[in-house]
């Protein structure tokens, strides 16, 4: 697997994502930017979709976890802030995820870049369960 690469394409999408969410809906541009959201999402998905799923299939049978695994972009953090901690209760970043480790417990796995890896979110805390080597 070509880290740099990988990477690159997770940089993209989620600068893309951050252009997006700056525009209001009534912006011209922002069909088009969305549009380019969705062609950089399904690249990324055609190139390391299976991978990342191989990835996601390890990742939840760590956490003992029967949770459907989804399209490795479902994971996808909002911004490269690298920040994913749920800040005054806004749109929590990632997956919803049960564990059998962690019964009653909310927690989320969210694909980051600059490393690429996975997160898992609690409340106050966040883990990481793999990182691209």
């Amino acid at each position: 697997m070509n880290v740099t690469a990988l990477n690159s394409s997770l940089v993209a999408i989620l600068e893309k994502k951050q252009e997006l969410n700056a525009l209001d809906y009534n912006d011209a541009r922002y069909d088009d930017i969305e549009e380019e959201l969705h062609d950089l999402e399904d690249d990324f998905n055609e190139e390391y979709g299976d991978y990342l799923e191989e990835v996601l299939e390890e990742v939840h049978g760590k956490l003992k976890s029967d949770a459907d695994i989804l399209l490795p972009t479902a994971y996808l953090a909002s911004s490269l802030n690298g920040s994913v901690l749920d800040e005054d209760d806004e749109e929590r970043e990632g997956v919803w995820v049960e564990s059998e480790q962690f019964p009653g417990v909310e927690m989320r796995l969210v694909l980051v870049a600059n490393p690429p890896r996975i997160l898992l979110v609690l409340a106050d805390q966040e883990r990481v369960l793999w990182s691209a080597e």
